[in-house]
């Protein structure tokens, strides 16, 4: 089972994009709103160095923006 946190904030197109992907491919994942919650804000910034959402967190690998080659690389998806 994937450990998968997806950063997102309200008004953000490529989020939910990556939202639609996740649920299009079944993939559970935590959602974290950096505007609703100033911990999670701190947490992408501090923890992940990432200034940017969609932020996503797959088995401990950083992915910033948009990135579906990537996700689908750490999550095991072939076409």
């Amino acid at each position: 089972m994937n450990k998968v946190t997806l950063y997102t904030q309200p008004d953000c197109p490529p989020c939910k994009i990556v939202k639609m992907f996740f649920n299009e491919y079944h993939i559970s994942y935590q959602e974290k709103d950096i505007k609703a919650d100033s911990a999670a804000m701190k947490e992408l910034t501090k923890k992940y160095g990432s200034f940017s959402t969609p932020t996503v967190i797959i088995n401990g690998e950083t992915i910033i923006g948009f990135e579906i080659e990537k996700m689908k690389r750490a999550l095991s998806i072939t076409d």
